[in-house]
């Protein structure tokens, strides 16, 4: 979780950057310099689907432009088109190796689609491309200390997880984790009437080495990147717990699988929390608490993701979220939520496909919570 939003946040930095420089390197074509420039303001203000349609328009007449290539990376990557995103990046390097943002964001990607030597391998240049910015050494170093982690994990495996654990100590709750996973699994993908096409892989950690690896919020329980990721011992020892998070995690493993980009953040959230127990009552008693204090947030204020907010905004915003998803779901049903999502996916207008498969507005859903 944390580890892809800080990417994003290093993407949109980039791109606000390299924006007030994008028409020095378009002087010919002045036509070229506006739509280059147009990509760049796109990406900064995170519309990236537009940002990658006006690149596309650059580099069909500038295709040797590194810049573009990597603009055109960044776009892919923001939509979760991570091998379009890996091209795009290797190609931009080809042109000019020197360009230490493709770097950066091509190791990133490689690292977050599952190639970790790969990705080391690209920070390792960049290091020695960038001697004095702490970093890229800092993020080297957390790789290696992850992949020297799961080199001494045992696993335990059936036909859809495969859960790494750190020595026999862990082997019960490993085990029980396994089981947990696969009630979530049957339960979850029936309501939903979809499954992940491929096992999920799951890691137990202690909790120091869970927020070293993940960077998460000091309130987060768990965290999924292509990975279900949790922290073992206290709260999680308890049997409701485990269930509670793992079921959690798993959610949103399953919407990945449905789509890979345009999910509100309170959509996904909101998906996960409403599965995770099927017990509402604290986001009432949340909810209410706000209530009395300040005026409510809109759904539309929680697009992307959490880790940037405090404990107290974090409660409300999964508050809300799991009370929308949770009437989204009474009203249209799991099945016209996984058919949003594949949409969302394939790259629909929200509020259109909302209205298609909700049969209502947006604006008339929410105005209709509270």
């Amino acid at each position: 979780m944390a580890g892809l939003q800080n990417c994003r946040r290093a993407l949109w930095a980039w791109a606000a950057l390299l924006s007030m420089a994008a028409p020095c390197n378009a002087q010919v074509d002045p036509k070229a310099a506006l739509v280059e420039r147009a990509a760049w303001v796109a990406l900064t203000a995170g519309r990236a689907h537009v940002a990658a349609e006006a690149f596309r328009e650059a580099i069909a007449a500038d295709p040797k432009n590194a810049r573009l290539h990597l603009g055109a990376g960044m776009a892919a990557a923001l939509e979760r088109r991570d091998g379009d995103a890996l091209d795009e990046l290797q190609r931009a390097l080809a042109l000019d190796p020197r360009l230490v943002e493709a770097q950066a964001l091509l190791g990133q990607v490689q690292y977050r689609t599952g190639d970790a030597p790969a990705a080391m391998r690209t920070y390792e240049k960049l290091v020695a491309t960038t001697p004095g910015d702490p970093g890229p050494q800092a993020t080297l170093d957390r790789w290696r200390r992850e992949a020297a982690l799961h080199d001494r994990m045992r696993q335990t495996i059936d036909a859809n997880f495969t859960v790494s654990f750190d020595g026999p100590a862990e082997e019960a709750l490993a085990t029980e984790a396994l089981a947990s996973l696969d009630r979530a699994y049957w339960r979850i993908g029936q309501l939903l009437g979809t499954y992940p096409s491929a096992p999920i892989s799951v890691v137990l950690y202690s909790a120091e080495e869970f927020r070293d690896i993940t960077r998460s919020p000091a309130w987060a329980a768990g965290a999924y990147d292509g990975i279900i990721r949790v922290p073992v011992g206290g709260a999680l020892k308890q049997r409701e717990e485990l269930d509670r998070v793992l079921a959690h995690e798993f959610t949103h493993a399953l919407v990945r699988t449905l789509a890979t980009r345009g999910v509100p953040a309170w959509l996904n959230e909101g998906l996960a929390s409403a599965l995770d127990t099927g017990d509402l009552d604290w986001a009432s008693s949340a909810l209410s608490v706000r209530a009395a204090g300040r005026p409510m947030v809109a759904l539309r204020s929680l697009q992307s993701g959490f880790g940037r907010l405090s404990a107290g905004e974090a409660t409300t915003a999964y508050a809300l979220s799991a009370i929308a998803v949770r009437r989204l779901l009474d009203d249209a049903g799991g099945v016209a939520i996984a058919n949003l999502l594949r949409d969302l996916g394939a790259g629909a207008d929200f509020e259109t496909a909302f209205q298609h498969r909700a049969h209502r507005t947006f604006t008339d859903f929410q105005n209709s919570l509270f």
